[in-house]
């Protein structure tokens, strides 16, 4: 099949999600429909595998991952991100408890091994599942290798309608705070995510006019944090993050980045592909043979992430219908955090002011929180639990 008939299946999956998202008001997210319509028609024979590794947007979206996450560090002002240190607090914490909970709970219900194979994933994304994975098969644990593919493919099954949830609700208390204090009183709070005022840039205003040279810089940044990842160890996607915020407090790159050049709709859906690609070669009988544990897994260790955010909350005076989903963000990560976010103030802002205040309040706290759990925590935590094997 050639290509575009396989994007035209896959966009559909996709515009479905967006359909029920926003009928639903975001209690049903995009990534959720789309992920289990995928799997199931994966298992089902009606999508094979080789359409998904056949179509060319799951190199482009691998390719735009750099470019996306520097288009996300111009999301959040340096101002604002200054402030963040309570989300990356509150998500240590979750962490913490979660690991913790798991390690001890699990292991009493099936063992050690079982407990660490399951707890790596949860706490992060895909590399968390890769070094969890390879941990496992070179320790000799092969019968073990599937809970972690199980557990990173299904988790986000329980973390993110539970986000969405709990943000819809928050999201609701910022509206009818908007709609009792009058929008210049409210905006008070959030002053760096609501200014208006149009930054002056390096580049000349005519310059900065061109989608192509906007991206031109992203794709610069993309280039150096990759580089910079192979050269000194350190993830990708941390440089790429730092790029993105250092750029845009130097004035190197306009705020959101990727929407003033007009590309931000197809990057997303590259990336979606990506994520789904991630499905390609899971099996029926993988999920069966390691449900039970999946599932004390997935349970234990949600619980264990909750209960971190709520003591997190209380530490730091934070509702826990905010300061939940922000350590919750542990189980699906970029770009289940920013789409999520994007759709509650999508579906509960009834007007632009009403959106743009709700996005502007979540977007950087729920985007820390990611970053800090699936890029960093989850890579500590899987390489720290399996040099224990």
């Amino acid at each position: 099949m050639e290509a575009i008939y396989i994007m035209g299946i896959l966009t559909a999956i996709i515009a479905l999600g967006e359909i029920l998202s926003i009928t639903s008001k975001a209690k049903i997210p995009t990534l959720l429909v789309v992920i289990g319509t995928v799997f199931i028609l994966l298992q089902t024979g009606v999508l094979p595998e080789s359409y998904i590794e056949a179509s060319t947007f799951v190199a482009a979206g691998s390719v735009l991952v750099p470019v996306l996450i520097v288009h996300l560090g111009t999301l959040i002002p340096l101002s604002v991100l200054k402030k963040q240190y309570k989300a990356v607090l509150i998500t240590l914490i979750g962490l913490v408890i979660s690991v913790v909970t798991m390690l001890t709970l699990i292991t009493l219900i099936f063992d050690y091994n079982t407990a660490v194979a399951g707890a790596g994933p949860l706490t992060g994304g895909i590399i968390a599942y890769i070094v969890t994975a390879e941990g496992l098969t070179e320790a000799g644990f092969t019968t073990l290798a599937a809970i972690p593919v199980v557990v990173f493919a299904l988790q986000n099954l329980v973390g993110m309608p539970l986000t969405s949830i709990l943000l819809s609700k928050y999201a609701v208390t910022i509206r009818d705070d908007l709609s009792q204090n009058g929008a210049e009183e409210s905006g008070e709070s959030s002053d760096p995510m609501m200014s208006t005022k149009t930054k002056k840039l390096i580049f000349p205003d005519r310059i900065m006019q061109s989608d192509f040279f906007i991206l031109f810089l992203l794709f610069i940044g993309g280039v150096a944090a990759t580089w910079l990842g192979d050269v000194t160890g350190i993830n990708y996607s941390l440089w790429s993050l730092a790029i993105g915020v250092t750029g845009s407090a130097l004035r190197f790159y306009p705020d959101r980045a990727l929407d003033k050049a007009n590309s931000t709709g197809l990057a997303m859906v590259a990336l979606i592909v990506v994520v789904i690609s991630s499905l390609v070669g899971i099996t029926w009988d993988q999920v069966v043979s390691s449900l039970l544990a999946v599932i004390v897994t997935i349970i234990i260790g949600t619980a264990g992430l909750m209960l971190g955010g709520l003591i997190g909350g209380k530490i730091f005076n934070w509702k826990p219908t905010k300061s939940i989903p922000v350590v919750l963000t542990a189980l699906y990560g970029f770009p289940g955090d920013y789409l999520i976010v994007e759709e509650v103030s999508r579906s509960v802002g009834r007007n632009e002011e009403e959106r743009k205040r709700i996005m502007d309040e979540l977007v950087a706290p729920m985007l820390i929180g990611g970053f800090t759990s699936v890029t960093v925590g989850s890579i500590v935590v899987a390489s720290i639990l399996v040099g224990t094997l």
